[in-house]
């Protein structure tokens, strides 16, 4: 009885093992490979971009390694942590969405700099602005698009489905009122390699 006893803990603690288990992450609970609904292959190439992201932001500031944490699910990146200044995390979104195989990033960096709401208030009214006209413009898919404004400087991330689109986006930005610069990082969805399961 007794050995039978430890056979059904023996298996019952390697099946258990077999399972894995959960670790947190970004949304605070992990999710469990035997669970995951990614395919392996998605979950080796989510892996990979999310340590090339990582290495690439600590060759930018090595204090990113503490800061910034970085997060990878089906293609999608997810950014959290806190930055000195608007610019930087600016130039983290653009290396999220320069990392090969990216389908969107959701940057929720924070900025410990003072607040400036005069200047704050008309960055958000450009942005605005930009979003509304591309939601109208029917050549354009604005869902695929993640605009962001830092002292009259436009900075746009997104994946158009054509040249066309593309142009139209940047066209949009260049006609809204008091816009310094127009700085696009929009990608063709031809060049993506995205892979549908």
């Amino acid at each position: 009885m007794k050995n039978k006893s430890i056979l059904i803990f023996f298996i019952f603690f390697l099946l258990n093992s077999c399972v894995g288990t959960g670790s947190k992450g970004v949304f605070g609970t992990g999710v469990s490979i035997a669970l995951d609904p990614r395919s392996l292959g998605t979950q080796i190439d989510d892996s990979i971009m999310q340590k090339n992201l990582g290495a690439r932001l600590i060759v930018m500031n090595k204090n990113y390694i503490v800061s910034v944490k970085t997060k990878v699910l089906d293609g999608r990146i997810f950014l959290t942590g806190k930055v000195d200044d608007p610019e930087e995390k600016l130039k983290i979104t653009k290396a999220a969405w320069e990392t090969e195989g990216v389908r969107s990033v959701r940057n929720d960096i924070k900025v410990k700099e003072e607040f400036n709401f005069k200047q704050s208030a008309k960055d958000l009214l450009i942005t605005s602005q930009l979003r509304t006209a591309i939601i109208l413009n029917k050549n354009i898919k604005a869902t695929n698009y993640n605009i962001d404004t830092y002292k009259r400087k436009i900075f746009i991330y997104g994946i158009a489905m054509s040249k066309e689109e593309r142009k139209e986006v940047i066209y949009e930005a260049k006609g809204i009122l008091d816009v310094e610069k127009v700085i696009a990082s929009i990608f063709l969805a031809e060049d993506l390699r995205i892979q549908k399961n």
